[in-house]
């Protein structure tokens, strides 16, 4: 039996962390997307000004997944949540339970920071929501995605008063 092991990342996971967000990537049809350098993942990550957390899955002492997350935070609850940027386990390394006890493990860091929420977002197409469903995580169809970025997000920020 294949033995599974969940720990927070250390600097020294970081190559094998963006090479598993590069594979994330290329699942979601992005493949060149990543623009992301371990120097990035090294600074915002475990810097002293720290902007993400990172857990990783081993599966017999290999890294093959992670969930790199982020505190959020809820005006109406004026309690903090955790945003669940990415959950990503190898392609080769499914089916051994990494994803479950990932997403498992981030409901633990949720409650050891006395979150009151974990969100994430799933791609429609993507197999992984009768995962989260079958977890009793729920699709909000009420609240519908938005973002402003690259050129129109430095054009807004321009903008005169």
């Amino acid at each position: 039996m294949a033995k599974i092991t969940l720990r927070d990342a250390v600097p020294a996971d970081v190559p094998t962390i963006l090479a598993l967000i590069k594979e994330l990537a290329s699942f979601e049809r992005e493949p060149d997307a990543v623009v992301a350098t371990e120097a990035d993942l090294l600074r915002d990550g475990f810097g002293p000004d720290k902007r993400f957390g990172c857990r990783v899955a081993e599966l017999d002492g290999r890294v093959m997944g992670f969930a790199l997350w982020f505190f959020s935070y809820s005006t109406w609850l004026g309690r903090a949540g955790i945003y669940l940027e990415d959950l990503y386990v190898a392609e080769r390394a499914r089916g051994h339970g990494l994803g479950r006890r990932l997403i498992v493990d981030m409901a633990q860091v949720a409650v050891r920071h006395d979150a009151q929420r974990l969100d994430l977002s799933v791609l429609e197409w993507n197999p992984a929501r009768g995962f989260y469903q079958r977890l009793g995580i729920e699709h909000r169809a009420d609240w519908l995605p938005y973002r402003i970025d690259g050129e129109a997000l430095k054009r807004l920020a321009s903008e005169a008063k």
